[in-house]
């Protein structure tokens, strides 16, 4: 499976596992018109896609994302407006109304669990990509920046919703108004990084295939209960976990769990969740 048009995302499931790849090496990745449509449309086909269990988001090259092409920042200087749309493409709708938006919130919408694998640089919009994942494996010596007030802009790819979520309100203003960048290790311990290691798309392939090897169905419930914490009234999300354990007991996958369970051996599951 691959994205269509310039070939800007490459994608291709194993197993489960949905291993998509930023593929604009020689620019950094850095994000585009066409890029930020083919993360889009990558998102959207693995959301409708009933073999993917866990998707895993990287760059080639040397970088997981640089932000924004630099082509547009010098059509910036000239006063020129920048989009990440193309011209004959329709807004969309929802929460993530723009393209730069829904190029980041697509990963935190899909019904199974995303994992970034960063490494090099992962700068303003690529930042911004890199938050929509639920788990994000960052090496030692990644560079990370809400680096948007360096070019006299606040965050616009749905940054400002996510980032004070996982650092604290206070540090995500410190980043944000002073667009510094943070290492790796400096990025695990403020909470920006959810595991720090030597091979970030190495570990999260590996977790990626242990999370694939569960019943599929209780993982998704997982992700949405876990999802509504701190969002949705207290009650709404103890009702939520009712309807999931009524869904989930008795189900041919759940079952499979107990049987595999007792009889000490590896489950097969199936995709099918009835």
């Amino acid at each position: 499976m691959t994205d269509p048009g310039e070939q800007r995302v490459s994608c291709t499931v194993t197993d489960g596992v949905a291993d998509v790849r930023l593929d604009r090496a020689d620019k950094l990745n850095a994000l585009d018109p066409s890029m930020a449509s083919a993360l889009i449309a990558t998102g959207e086909r693995l959301r409708r896609d009933p073999r993917v269990r866990v998707v895993v988001v990287s760059g080639n090259g040397r970088a997981f994302c640089a932000g924004l092409d630099l082509r547009s920042f010098q059509a910036m200087a000239g006063g020129q407006a920048v989009r990440l749309r193309h011209d004959d493409e329709q807004p969309y709708t929802g929460a993530a109304s723009s393209t730069g938006q829904r190029a980041a919130h697509v990963w935190a919408e899909l019904p199974m669990p995303v994992i970034a694998a960063v490494h090099g640089v992962a700068f303003g919009g690529g930042l911004q990509i890199a938050l929509g994942a639920d788990i994000r494996m960052v090496a030692p010596d990644a560079r990370l920046s809400v680096m948007e007030i360096r070019w006299g802009l606040a965050p616009d790819m749905t940054g400002t919703q996510v980032l004070p979520e996982l650092v604290g309100r206070d540090v995500a203003k410190e980043l944000t108004f002073t667009g510094r960048i943070v290492d790796g290790e400096e990025a695990g311990r403020i909470g920006l990084a959810t595991k720090v290691t030597a091979e970030p798309r190495k570990a999260a392939l590996e977790l990626a295939r242990e999370i694939a090897g569960k019943n599929p169905q209780a993982i998704r419930w997982a992700k949405q209960l876990l999802d509504l914490a701190g969002r949705t009234p207290i009650a709404d999300g103890f009702a939520a976990e009712q309807q999931a354990i009524g869904e989930l007991i008795g189900s041919r996958n759940q079952v499979e769990a107990v049987r595999a369970n007792l009889d000490e051996r590896t489950p097969v599951f199936t995709d099918d969740p009835q």
